[in-house]
């Protein structure tokens, strides 16, 4: 097995402070050139905000660290597949590549649901890569929905 990459492990640890806060375990992080310039954790309950999603912030946190709406040259790595909303966002801001985890055939919409990014409507696609740590992702979100039934 190969060691996880610095921006999924980074995103790992982020969804786990989520899940300590009490939100949904998921994290995200964004690379421009190989450096990671913003990293964020679900928080919609604790910021009473349903846009709160970790690809929201961390797009979002992102964006103000480069003083710029595009994010284009960037990575986002995320530990679940995004929903339709973050899907939109991905799209709106130019990310070059999405890296994800865990799928999520309930709520996702990149290879599940609407299958955003393959939409004739949709602006840009990214270059999609799914799979990166999905056990260690998966597992977390598994504990995470156990421990609340």
């Amino acid at each position: 097995m190969f060691p996880l990459p610095d921006p999924m492990r980074a995103a790992l640890e982020a969804a786990q402070a989520a899940a300590d806060a009490g939100e949904v375990p998921v994290g995200a992080v964004v690379v421009r050139d190989g450096a990671i310039i913003a990293v964020a954790g679900n928080a919609p309950r604790s910021l009473c905000d349903p846009t709160a999603h970790a690809e929201m912030r961390a797009i979002r946190a992102a964006a103000r660290a480069l003083g710029r709406d595009r994010l284009n040259g960037c990575d986002l790595w995320v530990t679940l597949e995004p929903c339709a909303m973050c899907a939109g966002a991905i799209s709106h801001a130019r990310i070059d590549r999405l890296y994800y985890g865990a799928s999520d055939p309930k709520g996702g919409a990149v290879e599940h649901g609407p299958r955003f990014f393959g939409q004739s409507t949709c602006h840009h696609r990214p270059e999609v890569f799914s799979g990166i740590g999905e056990g260690e992702a998966a597992k977390m979100l598994r504990a995470f929905f156990a421990d609340r039934r």
